[in-house]
């Protein structure tokens, strides 16, 4: 006699079981069928959890898939290789252009001059890619921290991303702490809550899994 549990199901329980299905889907149906319009989303990957950018590349690997053309500018990353960047640069080139204009967080840099130059030219960077008409996705990765330290004109941010961003073109923004303003602004946004983290019990960042 076998030891696994067993569900027992009644003719009456999967006929209620199909009819309560049923009415979930013609719900459904009814709800996505008003949902028929199109536009480029700014959306925000902020919190103290980990995977905000794990995530925002989870879509430019869906633009890459669809071979529909995107980019990414990583504003503080840059010092370590990354799977996702060396992964784009090998065999995606020619549908992801990718630019790590950062050189590290700024207690590795230690030289605020140089972070704010390389974080201006990182957003010079994205506006001209953003206003590209080929790019369908173009994602800031950690511009958040850019902004936390006023290496980058919020400001002008929020002007450009809702005056001058095409309107069918998606900009992802991530990065810890993200600004009321450009949460309001934003049409998606996720924060990342952190539950547990191995580096609290000593374990160090690790390959496929943090880079």
């Amino acid at each position: 006699m076998s030891d696994e549990p067993t569900i027992e199901t009644s003719e009456t329980d999967l006929a209620r079981h199909a009819e309560k299905m049923a009415k979930k889907k013609a719900a459904r149906d009814k709800i996505m069928a008003t949902k028929t319009g199109e536009k480029g989303l700014i959306i925000v990957h902020t919190g103290k959890g980990k995977g905000k950018s794990s995530s925002a590349f989870g879509m430019i690997f869906r633009h890459i898939a669809h071979g529909k053309k995107c980019a990414v500018v990583q504003f503080i990353k840059g010092a370590m290789s990354t799977g996702e960047r060396d992964l784009i640069l090998r065999h995606f080139s020619d549908l992801c252009e990718f630019h790590t204009m950062g050189e590290g967080f700024t207690w590795e840099t230690q030289d605020k001059a140089r972070d704010i130059a390389m974080a201006k030219a990182a957003w010079d960077r994205a506006k001209e890619l953003i206003r590209d008409p080929a790019n369908s996705m173009v994602l800031l990765d950690e511009v958040n921290i850019a902004i936390r330290y006023d290496y980058i004109d919020f400001a002008e941010v929020l002007e450009f991303l809702a005056t001058e961003k095409p309107p069918m073109t998606h900009v992802v923004l991530t990065g810890r702490n993200a600004k009321d303003e450009l949460i309001e602004l934003a049409d998606l946004v996720t924060e990342m809550e952190l539950v547990k983290h191995p580096f609290r019990s000593g374990i160090k960042a690790q390959i496929g899994v943090e880079y």
